[in-house]
Parts: C-alpha cells; structure tokens; sequence
C-alpha cells in the first residue's frame, strides 16, 4: 500500500462527500486507502459515507476525543507506506496523490509534505508554508509586525512570506489541513500528541519531524481547495483561547524553561489582547450600524428644526431646548427599536425593511405623541419631517456604506446573482433544475463547455473562453460540474481567472449538492434542499417575539390558567422558560423514531405540529414530513394557530 488517507470529519458532511469524490478520483493513479473517522458528528455524516463510499473505513466515535487522538486511531491500523492527513474541506487533483508518493520516493530526507493550498475563491494560503513559532517569530505574529514586512527573512518568518510560493522548499511546519508523513519517520517520532486537542499539532509533529533528522518540504506542484473555517469560527473567542493555549503547551514541550516562560508569557497576553480585540471587534460590529442611523436621524432633526422654527415662528429657537432634545433622543430611540424588530439590521439588510422600519416608527411615534399631555406636544409636522428625512437618509447612507464593499453593511439589492456553469449539456440541465427550484435569486445567464472543441449554440463559449465570458457577461458566480471535470482543471482555471470578484461553487457528481466557500469567515453555502426558512433572521425574530408575548400574556392570566390547566407547576416552569429564551412554544416533533440532525437548528419546543393531529394517524413518515414542512414553510400564523388549539396542554410537555 502506497498512501493512507485519513479524513478527521466533524459535522461537514457536504464538504467530506467533495473531499472523497476528489481523493477517490486522484487514488485512480496511485495505490491507496481511505480512512474516515467521525467525532460523533450529527449531520448524518456516517450514514452518507456508508451508503455512497463504502469502500472507505469509516471509525465512528461516540465522544470526542480531539483531532490528534481520531486520526491516531487511524494511523496505527493504516498499511501504507505514506501516510496523508487531511482536513474533510478540501478538494485535491487527479495527480495530486501520485506527485506527492513520487515526491518522497524520490527524497529520502523527507520525513514530511506539504502542498500548495487555496481558499474557496483562488486565493493563496499563507500558512501552506510556515516557520517554527519560536518567541521571536511569534512575537512578530502576534503584534502584526510580520504583516508590515513580508519581504523580511527577520520579520516574515511566521509564513516565510520571502519564499517564492511556486518553488520547492525545505520548510520548518506543515498545515494540518494537508500534511503527508512517511510510516517510517512517524515509527521514531511517534504519533500525534493528544494533549493538542485541536491545533498545534502539526506544529509539534513538524518539529520533532526535524528533530528525528528528516526535512519538510513544501511543494507547489500540485494545488489543493481548503474552504478553511468551515469547522470553526477563526474571530471566535473559544478559537482565539484553543489555539494560543496550544502555542503554550507546544512551548512548555519543547523549549527550554527560560524560553518556554518568556514564551507562555507572550501567549498570554496574546490571548488577552486577542480576546479583547474579539469582543470590542464584535460590539462594534454589532452597533455601528444603529449609531450611524442615530446620527443621521439627529442630524436631520438638527437641520430641520431651525429651518421650520423660523419659518412657523419667525425664530430659530421657539421650541423649548430642553423638552425638544429629550423628545428627540426618545424618537431616534423608537426608530432604531423599530428598525431592529423589523430587520433593518438583518444581514445583509434588505432596503425594503429600513423603510418598514421608518414607517412603523413613525407610526409608534405619533400614537405615543398623541397621548401626552398638550404642553408636551410641541409639532406633529417636525414628526412628519423627520420621518421624510430618515426615510430618505437612512436608506441613502445605508447603501454608500454598501458601496464600501464591507460585509458588516452588506445590502440585498433587488436583482438576480449571475451565475456561469462549467459542464456539459446534459448536467448543465440537471443542474439547472435544482437551482431554479431552490434559488429564486440566481439567474443562469451562460453555460461553458468543459471542453475546448467546437461548441453548439447552447453555449457561450469554452472553458479557455471563461475570462472573456465572464467580462462580457458580468458573471458573479461560477458553478463547476465534477462529474465531468477533473478537479485540477477547476482549481488551474480558479488560479488562471485570479478573479477576487468572483465566486466559486463545486457541483457533486450525483448533482444533488452545490457547495462552495467564499472567505475564511463565511460558512459554505450550500445549494440543496431549500429547508431554511425558519432559521431566516426575520423568522427567528417573529418567532422570539412571538414567544415572548404569549408567555408574557399568559403569566399575567395565569391565576385563570390554574384553574383550567393540569400539572400546573409544569406549565408554570414553562411559561417563564419560553419567556426568558430557554424554551420555544413550539419546535420540532419529538418522536424518538424521527431524525432531526439535518433540520436548521431551534429551540426546543413545549409544542410541535403534531401536537394538533389525532394520534391514531401519526406514522414515522408523517413525523418527519411535518418536521421537513415546518422547517421549510415557517408562518409566524402557524405557531399561533398551534398556541391557541393547545394551550391547555401548557403543563403536558
């Protein structure tokens, strides 16, 4: 046996069935062996391997135990005589088994490999090749210094940023994500550290590689995809804590304890400076946006009010000062509350809900106005003027901040994402199918032949031509069909297009999926089975609100409730639950027989749509129909109709 794979996978099952399809196509060319090994993942990962690659081992952890402990577990049952680590969101070439095994057939010293890896756009990964972070280079790292001078043998040694990407290099760390060792080297350094439960490891098997008198190599022949971050969140807190936490144990392992103090040391103000910058970071995502709308609403009332003063009064200042800021501050308050509950911060926002939030605020805005005693009520036409500007402003400012290309104020415009398919004709049609039935907001505007012969005219033009048509036709986004191109053809024409603009998607060869990934930060976007309406931000929102309200109202009844309601201590503890976010009124049918792991995640429910429905008739086939339905159709009207039908049942579940 030439080569083992091992595939740690964790909740990615769309992503580890591209990765199979492309190792399974590249081990054609060389003699191989697949491992997965599952860490008790929910997604119905497991299943999908043993139905569609059942050739492939499959390990299925109950806990786990970390990344090192899995693929150990595979590593000490593996033949070959190459061993390959590699992360399930990733996409390799037809050659890229057969260059590698030819690569360290051919260098002995090699204990090692490493390859060149792009993001999910095309896009070089820096940490493809790295340097030992010794306190010096890691200093740089933390403190951004490494950035500023690339070109620095001093400074770039975090990334070797000086080493030319397309050359052969001996390099100090391997990434994890694609990580080659040879049998023997692994028999004298021994196996993965376990005490690195995710990250570092391959720091630290990278250094003891060179310890045991072998090199690493970093080799840019062949190109792999990783849609890095799929499996965590790299600006989280948690991410920011496992991995310097990582960088401490491999300090206190391998340097001396002078260095390995200064080392820790560094790490932890590292994680403090990193975990502040992450929440202030955060906090100022999360209310820039509010702040800018409050200054354009103050500043349009700073402007209006002189001009209407004078022109009503024949004086700048005939409103009391006073009463006109508190006032004032009291509607920018309103409006930003009304924005907020009507999606006006949803992202990314949709312009038509900034002017609902406009209109209703104004709306809540006059009522309230109209109750207050007369001596508060100082002009309704100032209201109806601030209203005009902040729905004309508020939307205005919103869409040049969108100008800026910042995600934080991405906008959903009107309009239909263009999109090119890669294929030939017969699963360029399947594929359509899928998209026009799952994705009313894309539009099919060209299909380009995989092959460079004559073209009918159905298409626009050859995959040499792609360049051209997607200038011309201003495409957004480009979908590769797999079945009938080879991996290596999509990542060259990704690395020939060098396109920043661009998305890319990969289309599995059975076409029931459409995966892609478009930034570190981003989850893959996947293209199947449209069962995500009730995780839309609009719909969670109704549905909390929802929730928040009935438990509110029947808190204040519930002296009533007692009385026409059984275990009522139950529906008490139930009621406050569903008010205080724990619970949801209603969620998912609990059937022990149905399967939830594929649905979007929500809260557990007091209520389910099969609370409504006559017992005799529920079957296993009906519980998840109505699950799919729920999921897929969510009507705020739905979970009320739900709430009034049983609401004597609050203290049953």
């Amino acid at each position: 046996m030439k080569i083992s794979v091992v595939i740690v996978n964790y909740n990615v099952k769309h992503f580890l069935e591209q990765c199979l399809n492309s190792v399974i196509a590249s081990s054609k060319h060389c003699e191989t062996e697949i491992f997965v090994v599952d860490n008790n993942s929910v997604d119905g990962s497991c299943a999908m391997v043993k139905e569609r690659f059942p050739d492939v081992v499959l390990i299925e952890n109950k806990i786990n135990y970390g990344f090192s402990y899995a693929n150990n577990q595979a590593i000490k049952i593996a033949k070959g005589e190459y061993v390959l680590l590699l992360n399930p969101d990733t996409v390799i070439e037809e050659k890229t088994l057969h260059v590698i095994s030819n690569f360290m057939d051919t260098h002995p010293d090699a204990g090692g490999l490493g390859v060149k890896m792009i993001d999910g756009k095309g896009r070089f990964l820096p940490e493809s090749k790295r340097g030992l972070p010794t306190p010096e280079v890691a200093f740089y790292k933390i403190f951004g210094i490494s950035k500023l001078f690339p070109g620095s043998k001093k400074f770039g040694r975090y990334h070797l940023t000086y080493l030319d990407k397309e050359k052969t290099h001996v390099v100090d760390v391997l990434s994890g994500a694609f990580m080659l060792l040879r049998k023997e080297c692994l028999e004298k350094t021994g196996l993965l550290d376990e005490d690195f439960f995710m990250y570092g490891e391959d720091i630290d098997m990278s250094y003891r590689i060179t310890l045991a008198g072998y090199k690493n190599y970093y080799l840019p022949e062949t190109t792999i995809i990783h849609y890095k971050g799929e499996s965590t969140k790299k600006g989280s807190i948690n991410y920011v804590l496992v991995f310097y936490n990582a960088m401490i144990i491999f300090a206190k392992k391998h340097f001396s304890k002078k260095h390995a103090g200064t080392f820790s040391a560094l790490i932890n103000i590292a994680i403090y400076i990193r975990a502040a910058m992450a929440i202030v970071y955060r906090f100022a995502r999360s209310i820039i946006t509010p702040i800018i709308d409050a200054v354009v609403i103050l500043a349009g009332f700073a402007l209006i009010t002189p001009i209407w003063s004078t022109y009503i009064f024949g004086s700048e200042n005939a409103y009391p000062e006073n009463l006109f800021i508190y006032a004032v501050f009291a509607y920018a308050i309103i409006w930003l509350l009304s924005l907020l509950f009507l999606g006006g911060y949803d992202k990314p926002v949709k312009i038509r809900n900034i002017f609902k939030g406009v209109a209703v605020g104004a709306i809540v805005i006059l009522v309230l106005y109209s109750l207050l005693p007369s001596e508060f009520r100082f002009s309704r036409a100032l209201i109806l003027l601030g209203t005009l500007w902040a729905g004309i402003f508020v939307p205005v400012v919103r869409l040049l901040l969108f100008l800026t290309r910042r995600s934080i104020f991405k906008i959903n415009l009107p309009g239909k994402k263009l999109v090119a398919i890669v294929g030939n004709k017969k699963e360029s049609d399947q594929l359509v199918k899928l998209l026009n039935n799952n994705n009313p907001k894309i539009k099919i505007t060209a299909f380009v032949n995989p092959s460079n012969t004559a073209s009918d005219k159905y298409f626009a033009g050859t995959i040499d031509q792609l360049d051209e048509i997607v200038r011309i036709k201003k495409i957004d986004e480009i979908i590769f069909c797999a079945k009938n191109l080879q991996s290596q053809q999509i990542i060259s024409t990704m690395l020939k297009l060098n396109n920043a603009k661009l998305d890319y998607k990969i289309a599995s060869p059975d076409g029931i999926s459409v995966i892609g990934s478009n930034s570190i930060n981003t989850t893959g976007e996947l293209y199947n089975i449209d069962i995500n309406s009730i995780v839309k931000p609009e719909n969670l929102r109704n549905k909390r609100m929802l929730d928040f309200l009935c438990s509110f109202c029947f808190i204040v009844i519930s002296p009533v409730l007692l009385l026409l309601v059984s275990n009522r201590w139950k529906m008490i503890k139930n009621l406050f639950s569903v008010l205080f976010g724990g619970k949801s009124f209603v969620g998912y049918c609990s059937d022990k027989n149905s399967d939830t792991s594929l649905l979007p995640k929500i809260k557990k429910g007091i209520f389910s749509p099969l609370t409504v429905i006559n017992k005799d008739k529920i079957t296993k086939e009906l519980v998840e129909r109505l699950n799919i339905m729920y999921a897929k159709d969510y009507k705020i009207m739905q979970d009320l109709n739900i709430i009034i039908k049983s609401w004597r049942k609050l203290g049953n579940y």
